[in-house]
């Protein structure tokens, strides 16, 4: 205090600063030097607002502004002063940055109070506020940088959870779709379901046909067409005509849409004469040998049919008497595995006939309720291969003379009127006993069904609608027509 004296008047113009202003400035810079986390490129604007915050301290005790010979004066000294700070702070910014934070001291006050002790109170409390400002200022930039820190951090946390939320919202839909999963549909319900395409062409597929027409020759003549078109077949298409005709005439019908439950009562006609299940009892074991041409699912049929057989608590055994087919063996005996049924079978190429007669030897043996007997796929037309199906057939009749009690054919629907010469030539060579019909699911070809009983008349044991188990059934006719002429809702 004893160096900060007054030293006149000239020192209030400041030109008595040039010796003491450096060190005066050096020690506002330490002050407010920032922190370690404050960039050192911020220490020339704040070391050239030092002296501008002094003018006005000095300003405030002059009632005159100062001459121009001065103020070019104090802009000398505060270059000086700005170049000195610059070099004393990047030797001073190393302990700087180590140190921790300073505590802001302000020697203003004392020395305005030292140049002027006249200053007014309210400006001295003005001043205060300034530095107060300032320090402050300094503190929240020290601050803000955790606070910027822990806003980075909450914006990371938050984009991490709205990352999150949408797994989670599929792991719930997906939860919600398997509460609300419906259960199995029943078998009318597949059946419905699987003749869609059929129906497009027979069944409700007539009632755009008949709707808002009059009975005329124009309209029997569309709906031969369109039952040609779904496979029903000459014969049977013609049969049908004619006593649509002959009942519309006797009833003197007048609306077409009348026909349309005649139709169906005709169509329902020609299959409840084939609706005949199989009955397995009576005979032990009870033979079913399965026919048919490549491809139509006959060693898939076996597998259901004595699955369905255990089921009803009957004893199973089959017979891999395909032996010309790559891998037929091991199909029907991973069926065997499947439904831990007995599977007799012999090396590929081996005689067919000998593997069926051990198998009925083995089920005599066993007391097996059920043989069903698998046999290569072969062409209706190929006639040595038609006589190795009656040679089958005559190996059988040795050790039992009824043997065997059923010749299924299986007919794969999708292959329309070929299935009418399929029928014809194996029935002629093995005398048929039941018809199974597949892959109805798959085709618009179902009217084939009624061609096929209404030309041989032979019982339609079984139906298949799908690859399931369960979508293999006995066939009932009302069902089937129920199905075939539902209307869409």
């Amino acid at each position: 205090m004893a160096k900060n004296k007054k030293r006149g008047f000239f020192s209030w113009l400041g030109l008595g600063r040039d010796e003491k202003a450096p060190e005066e400035e050096v020690k506002e810079t330490l002050e407010q030097q920032p922190s370690a986390d404050t960039p050192v490129a911020e220490d020339t604007p704040a070391a050239e607002a030092t002296p501008a915050s002094d003018a006005p301290s000095t300003s405030l005790a002059e009632p005159e502004p100062a001459p121009e010979k001065v103020a070019e004066e104090i802009v000398a000294v505060t270059q000086s002063v700005a170049e000195q700070q610059a070099e004393e702070a990047r030797v001073v910014a190393a302990p700087v940055a180590a140190e921790p934070e300073p505590v802001v001291v302000t020697p203003e006050p004392e020395v305005i109070t030292a140049v002027e002790e006249e200053i007014l109170p309210e400006e001295i409390a003005a001043e205060e506020e300034e530095v107060i400002d300032d320090a402050s200022l300094e503190a929240a930039a020290l601050a803000a940088e955790p606070v910027d820190a822990a806003l980075a951090a909450e914006i990371i946390e938050e984009s991490a959870e709205e990352a999150e939320e949408p797994e989670e919202a599929e792991v719930v839909a997906a939860a919600v779709v398997e509460q609300e999963r419906p259960g199995k549909e029943g078998f009318f319900a597949r059946l419905k379901r699987s003749l869609v395409k059929t129906r497009q062409n027979l069944g409700s597929g007539f009632i755009s046909l008949f709707r808002g027409k009059k009975i005329d020759d124009d309209l029997f003549e569309e709906l031969e067409e369109q039952l040609l078109i779904a496979d029903v077949g000459m014969e049977t298409t013609r049969r049908i005509i004619s006593n649509l005709t002959a009942q519309a005439s006797r009833k003197e019908l007048r609306d077409a849409e009348a026909l349309y439950g005649l139709l169906k009562t005709d169509m329902a006609a020609i299959l409840s004469k084939v609706e005949q299940p199989l009955d397995v009892s009576g005979k032990t074991p009870f033979v079913i040998l399965m026919v048919g041409v490549n491809g139509v699912g006959k060693t898939t049929t076996i597998g259901k049919l004595a699955r369905q057989f255990q089921a009803e608590g009957k004893s199973v055994m089959l017979a891999a008497g395909d032996t010309f087919r790559a891998a037929a063996v091991e199909q029907l005996q991973v069926w065997g595995q499947r439904n831990n049924i007995p599977v007799v079978a012999q090396h590929t190429g081996a005689d067919s006939a000998s593997v069926i007669f051990d198998a009925i030897q083995a089920a005599k043996a066993r007391h097996v309720d059920v043989l069903i007997a698998d046999t290569a796929g072969r062409l209706q037309n190929k006639s040595h291969l038609m006589e190795e199906l009656k040679k089958i057939t005559r190996v059988m009749k040795k050790l039992d003379d009824q043997a065997p009690h059923e010749v299924m054919l299986t007919i794969d629907a999708s292959t329309g009127q070929n299935a009418i010469s399929q029928t014809k030539l194996f029935h002629e060579a093995v005398g048929l006993t039941g018809i199974t019909l597949t892959k109805l699911d798959g085709t618009a070809k179902g009217g084939v069904i009624f061609s096929v009983a209404d030309q041989f008349n032979i019982p339609i044991r079984y139906i298949g609608v799908g690859e399931g188990i369960e979508d293999l059934r006995s066939f009932k006719a009302d069902d089937f027509i129920e199905a075939l002429f539902a209307r869409e809702d």
